[in-house]
């Protein structure tokens, strides 16, 4: 009974709570995201925004949370009620779920696996299905077109993603996410004497990659200029036009968690995770926490920015920029990559 207890209780149930204190955290953090990609996109367009709610308005999420909690939900009477429900509940469900395997500072991580890579990638691939049952389930053309769109447009991003990870993974040699970081601790940098940088992190030596990931995580979670299926001019408000109250808010949530989860991968994979980026007193003083989440709040700037200024892609466009020219690209980024550790000793 003791062994029982030690060998499976004790671990369950820390693993339970490092779950719950990472869902509690992430929530918290996506609020005032939110709040940040308002206040960002109201500051390009010269306006105030959210400033009522609280002090500065920083209250304003949850006010909102609040708006959508107490809402009646209206559920279609032709829709398919049980996949209608199932479907927001699955995209945010498995955009939360990514976060198990992904590390935030060293030893933070609730899975510290092998194939923490992979399991990001294949759970992300699976959010596709929340859209398309959220569409089918509405019985509603514009939410079914909206869907299928949104479909066609992630697995075309995905191609590309995919080839420019693989870019990563030889270099670093591991699909373990906190040895992707520590790979980069050496590098460009370090081969010219340099003490531990930000030269040393993979942006550098795979600055393609770096800019075509960067803007296939924008297409892939149907941000701003790439919000084909949430085109409001076209098709009022995508797959989720059908939607209200709270299984809105777990769609809204769905794809702002996963917003976030790709700027934490483009931080991980090419711009050293919690690594400082001068490994030198007293930056190497600063936990490896704060690094992290400054260089994920960074990322998501640039994604807020853009989302302000370039207009909106034409849906021709947007799939001729995935199949024409980022999947050409990427395939072309693994041959070089593999060609040049293969004939050098710049390999892990």
């Amino acid at each position: 009974m003791n062994v029982f207890f030690t060998d499976y209780v004790i671990p369950g149930a820390i693993i339970i709570g490092q779950s719950l204190l990472l869902l509690v955290s992430l929530l918290l953090f996506t609020a005032y995201v939110l709040y940040a990609d308002r206040k960002i996109f109201a500051a390009i367009q010269m306006r105030r925004g959210p400033n009522v709610v609280g002090p500065w308005g920083l209250l304003q999420s949850f006010a909102d949370l609040l708006k959508f909690v107490v809402k009646e939900p209206v559920i279609p009477s032709s829709s398919s009620k049980t996949v209608y429900i199932l479907a927001p509940l699955i995209s945010a469900f498995l955009a939360m779920s990514a976060y198990a395997v992904l590390p935030v500072a060293e030893g933070w991580v609730v899975a510290d696996i092998n194939l923490g890579i992979l399991f990001i990638f294949a759970v992300s691939s699976l959010e596709v299905y929340g859209i398309i049952m959220g569409g089918w389930a509405s019985n509603s053309k514009y939410a079914f077109l909206a869907s299928l769109r949104s479909a066609a447009q992630m697995v075309s991003y995905e191609v590309s993603m995919g080839f420019i990870i693989i870019v990563v993974l030889l270099c670093a040699g591991t699909l373990n996410l906190t040895g992707i970081v520590h790979s980069q601790g050496t590098g460009l940098g370090t081969m010219m004497g340099l003490p531990g940088s930000f030269l040393d992190w993979y942006w550098l030596p795979l600055f393609p990659a770096f800019i075509m990931f960067f803007i296939s995580a924008i297409a892939e979670t149907n941000r701003p200029p790439f919000d084909l299926p949430e085109a409001e001019s076209e098709l009022v408000a995508g797959h989720m036009v059908e939607y209200s109250s709270t299984l809105f808010l777990l769609f809204f949530l769905g794809e702002f968690v996963a917003i976030i989860l790709m700027c934490s991968l483009t931080t991980i994979l090419f711009l050293g995770g919690w690594l400082p980026p001068l490994d030198i007193a007293p930056f190497n003083w600063v936990p490896g926490i704060f690094w992290f989440l400054l260089k994920v709040l960074l990322v998501f700037f640039c994604m807020a920015t853009v989302r302000a200024f370039v207009p909106r892609y034409r849906y021709d466009q947007l799939m001729r920029l995935g199949w024409k020219v980022f999947l050409p690209l990427s395939l072309l980024m693994v041959f070089i990559v593999a060609t040049v550790l293969q004939f050098t000793e710049w390999a892990a």
